[in-house]
């Protein structure tokens, strides 16, 4: 293949491996090992001082995470990857990459729930302030800064609120202040490359979209190489300053020979290192199964998911449908924008008869799983204010999209008729 294919559906399957040099394998081989041979002192050495790249301990690299990490980057058009061992370490490490006790970054009020909580009480916890603003204005993120401020972040398709974020908007902002825009591109994977639009950092939980199957458990975060730290060394201190924990490494000046990789290196021997937030090579194998379809799945998902939203928006018990094909003016041009004529898995709908409706409805659906994920092949439902976003007071739910009343259809690959014929039967019950 041409390593230089933009294709998501080719890159998917081909990025970062072709056989095993050893076996020939096509496959790529599950290395269930802890540790690596060294060839020797000087080789042991080398790795160390990372003037040679290679496998050290699985908890900092392995052969099966790095195809992974490969095709994952290819996908969205970066320079290097991290798998990390869940989406919510990935949120962490973002930030905990380049923000230190007395820092704060800006988020957008439009976030899932554990990523609000993360960021609002666990983060605050170690002395990193995060600020949360309105995106529907991009200019409310440069408001928010001061000389203290590291990073921006955001999701693309935020769940459960499903108004597309405005990348390009805010990252020329970002940019301008010498701030990276870091995108949760998790519930618009294989459909929108952030980078493509500004974006520094991309992450995903690929427990979701990318794995597809709900077997697996991950994270991954892609750094863009499209962000200029150096340019920046006051307003992002530590990768420009000597790291005390990697005996004085300046990490703009250590990427020299490799490429436009400091932040994620950083984070790999770093974070990773010293937090072993590892992904598992058996989870890393799941999830490459998963990528291999993940653009035909997405098909699926968004046609059917559109279908969905146009038949609950004539439904008589249905007050109101959250999917960006069902919005119009400037939200709608906005996803246009940024979702390539596809529009996500994910809808909500906000039922008539409030909260007792929303636990009606879900315990009245046959076919649809009652779980907290998004993103599986199979058609899934929750009621967030009571599981994903029920740690969070009335007034943090609304601003993140959620009412009493509202339910999040995550929309399979099934059958349409199916999946609007189980919707219909638990409808009828409220």
């Amino acid at each position: 293949m041409s390593e230089t294919t933009k294709k998501i559906e080719t890159t998917v399957l081909h990025a970062g491996h072709r056989a095993d040099p050893t076996t020939g394998s096509v496959a790529v081989p599950i290395h269930q090992t802890t540790s690596f041979q060294f060839r020797d002192a000087e080789h042991a050495a080398n790795l160390f001082a990372l003037s040679e790249l290679g496998n050290i301990y699985t908890r900092i690299m392995n052969p099966t995470c790095d195809v992974l990490e490969q095709r994952v980057t290819a996908m969205e058009g970066g320079a290097a990857g991290l798998a990390l061992g869940s989406g919510q370490a990935a949120s962490a490490f973002c930030i905990q990459n380049i923000a230190k006790a007395g820092d704060n970054f800006v988020a957008s009020t439009d976030l899932y729930g554990g990523t609000w909580n993360l960021f609002a009480n666990t983060m605050k916890d170690m002395g990193i302030e995060c600020r949360f603003v309105d995106p529907s204005d991009p200019e409310n993120f440069r408001r928010a800064v001061d000389d203290k401020t590291r990073a921006f972040y955001a999701e693309t398709l935020p769940n459960p609120k499903l108004n597309v974020f405005p990348i390009s908007e805010v990252a020329a902002i970002g940019r301008e202040l010498g701030i990276p825009l870091i995108m949760d591109n998790t519930a618009a994977s294989g459909i929108c490359r952030p980078l493509e639009h500004g974006a520094a950092i991309v992450m995903y939980s690929t427990t979701k979209y990318i794995g597809g199957h709900g077997t697996s458990i991950g994270g991954l975060v892609v750094d863009g190489g499209n962000f200029d730290w150096e340019a920046h060394a006051e307003r992002q201190p530590y990768l420009n300053q000597p790291d005390p924990s990697y005996h004085g490494a300046v990490w703009t000046q250590a990427v020299k020979g490799i490429g436009p990789v400091a932040y994620i290196i950083k984070m790999r021997t770093t974070l990773l290192r010293d937090l072993g937030s590892a992904m598992s090579p058996f989870n890393a194998f799941m999830f490459l199964q998963g990528l291999e379809t993940l653009p035909l799945r997405m098909e699926r998902h968004c046609s059917n998911t559109v279908a969905v939203a146009e038949w609950l928006a004539k439904h008589p018990a249905v007050e109101t449908v959250i999917h960006p094909s069902q919005q119009t003016g400037e939200l709608k041009a906005r996803a246009d924008k940024y979702l390539n004529g596809q529009y996500g898995g994910l809808c909500g709908m906000v039922l008539k008869g409030g909260k007792d409706a929303g636990a009606k409805f879900i315990d009245s659906l046959k076919m649809f799983y009652h779980v907290a994920n998004i993103g599986d092949a199979r058609s899934l439902a929750i009621h967030p204010a009571t599981t994903t976003h029920s740690q969070l007071s009335a007034e943090e739910q609304e601003a993140t999209g959620v009412s009493a009343g509202y339910v999040r259809l995550s929309i399979g690959i099934e059958h349409i008729d199916d999946i609007i014929s189980d919707l219909d039967q638990a409808l009828a019950q409220v």
